[in-house]
């Protein structure tokens, strides 16, 4: 049996949630924290210390404003973020590969 490489994979999305987020943030120009929470059917604190993480390592922005008067946070990722969930991706699809 040959040996699988799993050094690529980035550590950062071996959390489920943050796959999530990316892969939501990947396919849409910007999210807001609502539509995200409901969408990942998430807490307000456990979302946002996964949104934390994700900004630590330059994944997402944040953009924080006002709808009338209610707070508006939208997030979106950013070149470094698309880039490495990308080739996080492209790990685990050679995992899957070599295992066929």
């Amino acid at each position: 049996m040959k040996p699988i490489n799993i050094h690529n994979l980035n550590k950062i999305f071996d959390n489920r949630f943050r796959v999530g987020i990316m892969s939501a943030l990947s396919v849409n120009d910007k999210l807001a924290f609502n539509d995200l929470k409901e969408l990942l059917q998430l807490t307000d604190g456990n979302l946002a210390s996964h949104f934390k993480t994700l900004e630590d390592n330059e994944y997402i922005t944040v953009k924080k404003g006002f709808i009338g008067r209610k707070t508006n946070t939208t997030y979106s990722i950013t070149k470094k973020g698309k880039q490495a969930f990308q080739e996080h991706l492209e790990a685990l699809e050679k995992i899957i590969r070599q295992m066929k």
